[in-house]
């Protein structure tokens, strides 16, 4: 090295360090306290898993939807079980959450596309009764300068369905319109027992 040349520092990344060389300041302030503080580490003691089942075409529309959803509860093909919990019975299948979207689009006298709108319900009963509530409003169609479309192929549904297996497992299958999604289950039999049943039903081919 020529002299008055910058002596030039070398830096050591975790992946360079020496073998044998101290750790880092940092890491061996952390451990300090983590020690003095008696400070626990999480250690995992189930192995809850999830699985999705990718629909290969949308469920067709909401009567389709509701079909699949209701045969779930009512035969049980899940050979679920009921049961107590807080003092309350419960059924081998039961829904705990729903929602329905209606798409629409408002149209110029050209058929040229000028907004969209979307309405959510909470119920088949409220999305079936909301949707020529829309199309029959006329001061929101003037709002829009246009006139309202359905757009169905967009719409999308959800149920989400509480089950309770023979081991004493409780797990949710959720059903959506492109999807079928199974969470919160350990042994892998139950996901077996809903793919077999999911391979014979056409919608969720």
């Amino acid at each position: 090295m020529s002299k008055g040349a910058p002596r030039q520092r070398r830096i050591l990344t975790n992946s360079s360090r020496p073998r044998g060389s101290a750790e880092p300041l940092r890491t061996q302030t952390e451990k300090k306290k983590k020690e003095e503080n008696n400070m626990a580490d999480f250690t995992q003691n189930t192995n809850v898993k999830s699985a999705v089942r990718k629909l290969a075409n949308p469920i067709a529309d909401v009567d389709a939807f509701n079909a699949v959803v209701q045969s779930v509860i009512l035969n049980n093909p899940f050979g679920c079980v009921s049961y107590m919990s807080s003092g309350v019975n419960h059924p081998p299948v039961e829904k705990t959450r729903e929602s329905y979207t209606a798409k629409f689009v408002y149209q110029d006298a050209g058929a040229k596309r000028i907004g969209s709108n979307s309405e959510n319900y909470s119920t088949i009963a409220g999305y079936n009764a909301g949707i020529p509530a829309v199309l029959a409003n006329s001061a929101n169609s003037a709002a829009h300068g246009g006139t309202p479309v359905r757009n169905a192929e967009a719409d999308s549904f959800s149920a989400t369905l509480k089950c309770h297996d023979p081991n004493g497992e409780l797990y949710s299958v959720n059903f959506s319109r492109q999807q079928v999604t199974i969470s919160s289950y350990e042994d892998d039999a139950i996901r077996t027992r809903i793919e077999t049943w999911a391979d014979g039903v056409p919608a969720l081919a």
